[in-house]
């Protein structure tokens, strides 16, 4: 059973995982597919040393796992439960964005999507 403190833990390590745009930029790529750090680099416009820097960072952080194939090492996020929860994440970040669309019209969330996008709430507001 996970404490306070060790809720606390997991927390932090998220929020560090998340605070650099650059680590989101590669979650973000790594929850479509796992990929390799050369093609992460080349993918995101970043250099190698810069992405191998930040795949250990979220190593670190428990986010990502590394696995050797070969000569190459191949990152991916580290259980499907992380991505489910980064996706939900992300989608309850845009549901709160009143001038985001919603993504799922069929939610059952009392509240989402029942609301019209503010453009055409201001357009009517004015009318």
């Amino acid at each position: 059973m996970l404490t306070i403190s060790s809720r606390v833990d997991v927390m932090n390590r998220l929020g560090r995982a998340m605070a650099d745009s650059t680590r989101s930029r590669i979650l973000l790529s790594l929850l479509d597919t796992p990929g390799y750090p050369a093609q992460l680099a080349r993918d995101l416009d970043l250099t190698r040393t810069n992405v191998s820097n930040h795949l250990a960072c979220l190593r670190g952080c428990a986010i990502v796992v590394a696995e050797a194939q070969g000569r190459q090492t191949r990152y991916k996020i580290a259980d499907p439960h992380i991505s489910s929860a980064l996706n939900s994440l992300l989608d309850v970040t845009l549901a709160v964005d009143e001038s985001a669309p919603c993504l799922n019209p069929s939610c059952t969330m009392p509240g989402c999507c029942d609301r019209e996008p503010a453009d055409d709430r201001d357009r009517r507001a004015t009318a």
